[in-house]
């Protein structure tokens, strides 16, 4: 019966046992893999299963290698294959083996499932001859209708039992059925009972019980290509996969699973099921990350926010590893890749909630740590893709752009920024080009409007390119006299209360005028950076000037000034 199917000559599973020899590796050694179906981009949810594969495998000396399982063509969509070795590439999850954007790397290959029928033949005709795969020439309708039946009869649904309607026919009658041209595919033929259950023994989740498969589960499909079920099974073994972490829907399959390896001869694989990511939706529901729904579902959603790739990696650690985070405060300078990873922790991730607060403070603090120049590139080469403009702007004036974003790094680790998209809003009041004057009716002061004129005047007055931080600082101490206000907040405390305030609101008058913000880095390095032209020209006050403020109520002395 095989050779009406197999018409070529095949190969003997000797010879492709020998094409892929059982890896040497030392004992404890992990092969991990990730395998997923060009179906669309890249889930983050994938990213993490990626990760928690790399780590068990590198951890252990092994190998960690990606598998694209392609043998759905009518899912499969174009150009998607790419997305997924360049999200895995920009996310520092290049394999040791197979598919990455420069073509496949090693020797077990090839490691698209599409490319390896010639493999999955070769033991489907074992399995045909041994009589455990048989012909089907049920019709989708036939399938349709049947279901439709047991619906109605209220019994689980599936090609098993007495609705195997093909798995007894005569070898009389396939073989006229076959040689008719009508269509087929090859079904496994079940010997479980789901009456009965077998112990599972998860990696992650334990010791679990689960019902037999008695389903006659399609193992190879009118295109000639096999199914998941089957394909995976067979590269698993030929690959020499001995861990595979997967997602949480799989465990009610590991027992048709078992069955497959049971059948074709193979030592079983070692599964562990994680939980998938979840949020709280709108409706304080708490649900699976969704690829339909969510744009937090998409690594583009991350490239496009810019945050960086190695904040990602290393909030998703946090996910997976229940002590990451006290391992973190205890290594601030090591790679999150010296954070060991186990089953153990693995399986107190009860479904971890994603949470894009954490993944804000974590960018922050990985942001912070980064030279100026390292944090310029980065948001140069973000910018080149997601704002055309800021990259402009960048490529116009570096020299300018890396002070900016120096500011107060010589001093202290700032957090302020999360990601690269928040970069120019954080620091626009910089660009010349589009400074706006400052909207006054934000501006609350115990200062009445003529001693806020004078204090712009006459800060326009001592601006130069030669004006030191000290000078400043005594000319702001100066103008605090002058106008009645302790000269330090040490002195304004020891007043009592008497004075209206300190030399603080000379600063703030200054930085309101220049910026048009309440609260910014130092006033003096921003003073330093605009330059001497570009200050003065901010701190004018004639009419028709772009930075002049309208006033709009400042009659009574008495009043704080009221400006647009």
């Amino acid at each position: 019966m095989q050779d009406l199917i197999f018409k070529d000559k095949l190969p003997s599973i000797e010879s492709i046992e020998t094409l892929y020899p059982k890896r040497q590796l030392k004992e404890g050694a992990m092969v991990t893999r990730f395998a997923p179906s060009p179906t669309g981009f890249l889930h983050i949810g994938g990213v993490y299963m990626a990760l928690i594969s790399e780590r068990l495998g590198h951890q252990s000396d092994g190998i960690y290698y990606v598998r694209i399982e392609d043998t759905d063509q009518k899912r499969n969509i174009a150009g998607a294959k790419g997305v997924i070795n360049r999200g895995l590439e920009n996310f520092d999850l290049k394999p040791d083996e197979g598919s990455t954007l420069n073509g496949e790397i090693g020797s077990y290959g090839p490691y698209e499932q599409s490319k390896r029928s010639h493999l999955y033949n070769v033991f489907l005709k074992k399995l045909i001859k041994e009589g455990k795969v048989y012909q089907c020439f049920c019709k989708e309708e036939d399938l349709d209708n049947m279901r439709k039946v047991q619906t109605d009869m209220s019994v689980k649904p599936g090609y098993y039992g007495v609705w195997a309607k093909c798995r007894d026919l005569d070898i009389s009658e396939v073989t006229r059925r076959i040689d008719s041209g009508m269509n087929y595919i090859l079904r496994f033929r079940s010997d479980g009972d789901s009456n009965k259950k077998i112990v599972i023994r998860d990696l992650i989740k334990g010791d679990i019980e689960i019902p037999e498969n008695d389903v006659d589960i399609v193992v190879m499909k009118e295109d000639g290509l096999p199914t998941y079920h089957f394909a995976h099974a067979v590269d698993d073994h030929l690959m020499g996969t001995t861990h595979v972490i997967r997602a949480d829907e799989w465990l009610s399959s590991t027992p048709l699973h078992y069955q497959l390896f049971d059948a074709l001869g193979f030592e079983k694989l070692k599964y562990g099921h994680i939980f998938p990511i979840n949020k709280i939706d709108e409706y304080g529901s708490k649900r699976k990350l969704s690829k339909r729904k969510d744009l937090e579902a998409n690594v583009e959603y991350y490239q496009g926010k810019g945050y960086p790739n190695t904040a990602v990696m290393e909030y998703l650690m946090n996910l997976a590893n229940s002590d990451f985070e006290e391992w973190r405060k205890q290594n601030p300078e090591k790679s999150y890749k010296e954070c060991p990873l186990t089953f153990k922790k693995l399986s107190q991730s009860n479904g971890p909630l994603f949470n894009e607060t954490k993944l804000r403070d974590i960018s922050k603090t990985i942001i912070s740590g980064m030279s100026i120049e390292t944090l310029f590139d980065s948001v140069l080469i973000w910018s080149e893709t997601y704002d055309k403009d800021f990259y402009n702007k960048l490529n116009k004036n570096k020299i300018f752009w890396i002070k900016v974003f120096g500011m107060e790094r010589d001093l202290s680790k700032r957090k302020d920024i999360a990601c690269w998209s928040e970069t120019f809003e954080f620091y626009k009041y910089f660009d010349s080009e589009t400074f706006n004057k400052p909207n006054w009716s934000k501006f609350t002061t115990p200062l009445i409007l003529e001693e806020i004129s004078n204090i712009i005047d006459e800060t326009k007055s001592v601006i130069s390119a030669n004006l030191t931080r000290d000078d400043f600082m005594e000319f702001m101490r100066i103008l605090a006299k002058r106008a009645g206000l302790a000269e330090s907040i040490k002195e304004f405390k020891l007043s009592g209360g008497t004075l209206r305030g300190h030399v603080g609101l000379i600063s703030q008058v200054i930085r309101f005028a220049i910026t048009g913000l309440l609260n910014t880095p130092d006033l003096f390095q921003i003073i330093q950076i605009l330059g001497e032209a570009e200050v003065k020209k901010r701190l004018s006050l004639k009419r028709g000037d772009r930075y002049y403020p309208k006033i709009l109520q400042a009659s009574d002395k008495k009043e704080e000034p009221y400006f647009l």
